[in-house]
């Protein structure tokens, strides 16, 4: 496989780790951790060995070892005290950093490793809530700060993609149990951001509903389509990015008069939801702060 070159400032390091660039120099001056490159300039820049070593120190750190006893350690002995420390606890924190350093590196092998070792230990449900949900909110905050690169998003991104198809494919081959309701899921239009609701769309069919996912960018016309042939729809509309907050209100106004009916409710879910106004919203129109409280109205 072809390296990646790849190197970060100490910012970067301090987005990646979590510890803080002020502590880094510390842990670098005083215990010689980590031994930074200098541009002609003099700013310290540092590789993905540096960044993999950091990231195993900060899960050391976590698990009570001083840094004093960390940095006298022959180099070889901090990965493996990491793989013991995961094999008895499954630290999460560990398989979050495997997954960045995959991410990092572009490199799928260590994603598939990471993932096939936590499914021994865990169910697909409890690596989504405990490692993915996490991961995907770090890795936006790492987006937005200029850590990582949008490739770096979508090469992640699709990765957990392909676990939750894989998942969904198992559960949507049998009936379902429950017809009181049909769930319609989508993204607004220009939304992509889709993770969470195919997620959601995962949790409604392990529930035992019928689902119609119909997934990002959806004009209103295909929802007002499918009222033609169906009845008690709940529509889940998760709002990341879109529509935006100058739009967002006379997009609700349109859903409650040109989609909504009688026996139809409408879930709403993401970062824009904020910005609804309360007279938008009744016992029909409903906002979800989290993937866990709307799955447990379901």
């Amino acid at each position: 496989m072809n390296s990646v070159k790849n190197t970060f400032s100490i910012k970067d390091l301090e987005n990646l780790s979590g510890i803080k660039a002020h502590t880094i120099r510390i842990w670098e001056k005083r215990y010689n951790v980590l031994e930074p490159m200098r541009t002609d300039t003099n700013i310290r820049f540092y590789d993905l060995n540096a960044l993999q070593k950091l990231l195993n120190i900060t899960l050391l750190h976590d698990y009570g070892y001083k840094i004093s006893k960390i940095s006298k350690m022959p180099q070889e002995k901090i990965p493996e005290l990491v793989r013991d420390i995961v094999s008895a606890k499954s630290a999460k924190s560990h398989a979050i950093s495997s997954f960045k350093m995959a991410m990092m590196n572009f490199d799928q092998s260590l994603f598939f490793n990471t993932y096939n070792t936590l499914l021994s230990e865990k169910s697909f449900r409890e690596i989504f809530y405990e490692v993915f949900i996490p991961l995907m909110e770090e890795i936006g905050f790492l987006w937005q700060s200029d850590t990582i690169t949008p490739a770096h998003e979508h090469f992640i991104s699709y990765l957990i993609k392909l676990k939750l198809l894989t998942n969904t494919e198992k559960i949507q081959t049998q009936q379902p149990t429950r017809n009181d309701r049909l769930f319609v899921l989508y993204l607004p239009m220009n939304e992509i951001h889709e993770l969470g609701l195919m997620y959601l769309n995962y949790e409604i069919l392990h529930s035992g509903y019928k689902t119609i996912y119909l997934g990002e960018s959806v004009p209103l016309e295909s929802l007002k389509d499918l009222k033609k042939y169906f009845d008690n729809i709940t529509y889940i509309c998760y709002m990341t990015v879109e529509p935006e907050k100058a739009e967002i209100n006379n997009y609700m106004k349109q859903l409650k008069e040109e989609i909504l009916d009688d026996t139809s409710e409408l879930w709403l879910m993401g970062r824009m939801t904020e910005h609804v106004e309360q007279k938008n919203l009744n016992n029909k129109t409903r906002i979800f702060k989290s993937i866990n409280e709307l799955v447990e109205n379901i």
